[in-house]
């Protein structure tokens, strides 16, 4: 492993270049099909790994990557750290940072993230935040890597809410080449500040206003929950303004014929997706979900090695 002086952080899939994005793809895909040849790159140091929010994939992703990497995660809760309250967030930082040689976090501020970063040298990995998603992204990239055959000049129509997955996927999209179309009802569009970023990257990224003309031709469907955590409150009218925007066998059959399905799960069947489509054969969403700990472990290396 080098030294801190070669650490950096992954908060956004941006903070990334494209070779270095194609680099952790294809390393990922190999340690996939060979676990043998993965190092123990972590032997004798530890990960901490705090979370604000509660998980199930992110955490048992993460806590097997840092494992099968020969490290040994540290798993927080967010009660037991405190943030802003027990302790500033750089104090907390700072501690974790003189005892491991990574942190990772999922948190419902992305200025948590950016504190943390900003008091360490030690690698900072955003598992989650209400502005991005860049993990769930890399293991999208892979996914669609594996089951399209490539990712350049490749089309990807996200349905649903414009939020911290899709802002990640755009920025992912940008660095892939691949071509990113967003449909979403009014009111919960991308946030034009995220496409011009991914744009000022080079990204073919679409905002379409009707889901049937936004996956004509689409490789890949992709959707998420209308109602993310912390926004209970709003279930019910976003039931109402999603009506219209469900992946169903009608809207995957407008697609190209041979179009995948992927979602970041939790899937709520009924919802945003049927259970038809869902559990159907053109669905890759336990494969993608697989690759969250895959993709993980590439970008947990790339970090160690000064890579980024």
């Amino acid at each position: 492993m080098t030294s801190a002086a070669g650490a950096s952080r992954f908060l956004e899939v941006d903070d990334i270049d494209p070779s270095q994005l194609t680099m952790l793809l294809e390393r990922a895909a190999s340690w996939k099909a060979h676990p043998s040849e993965v190092p123990d790159l972590l032997a004798g140091h530890g990960v901490a790994l705090v979370f604000e929010k509660p998980s199930a994939r992110t955490r048992t992703s993460t806590e097997m990557a840092v494992f099968t990497l020969g490290g040994h995660p540290i798993y927080i809760r967010g009660e037991e750290v405190g943030f802003g309250e027990r302790e500033p967030v750089e104090d907390v930082a700072r501690t974790l940072a003189s005892y491991c040689a990574l942190i990772a976090a999922r948190v419902f501020d992305h200025a948590t993230l950016e504190s943390m970063s900003g008091a360490v040298t030690v690698p900072v990995v955003n598992l989650l935040s209400d502005r991005a998603h860049p993990c769930q992204a890399l293991a999208d990239l892979l996914t669609l890597r594996e089951v399209l055959g490539g990712i350049e000049g490749r089309r990807l129509a996200y349905v649903g809410d414009g939020n911290n997955v899709a802002a990640s996927l755009a920025f992912g999209a940008a660095l892939s080449g691949l071509e990113l179309v967003v449909t979403s009802p009014p009111g919960f569009e991308l946030d034009d500040d995220v496409v011009e970023r991914a744009r000022n990257l080079g990204g073919t990224v679409e905002l379409v206003s009707d889901p049937y003309e936004a996956v004509r031709g689409a490789d890949a469907l992709y959707t998420d929950v209308w109602t993310s955590m912390g926004q209970e409150s709003e279930t019910e009218a976003r039931r109402v303004a999603f009506a219209g925007y469900r992946v169903d066998a009608g809207l995957l059959a407008a697609a190209g014929q041979d179009a995948v399905v992927l979602h970041c799960l939790p899937a709520h069947r009924g919802e945003e997706i049927t259970a038809q489509v869902l559990d159907g054969p053109r669905s890759v969403v336990w494969q993608q979900a697989e690759n969250r700990m895959h993709a993980v472990r590439s970008l947990i290396a790339l970090l160690l090695e000064g890579g980024a």
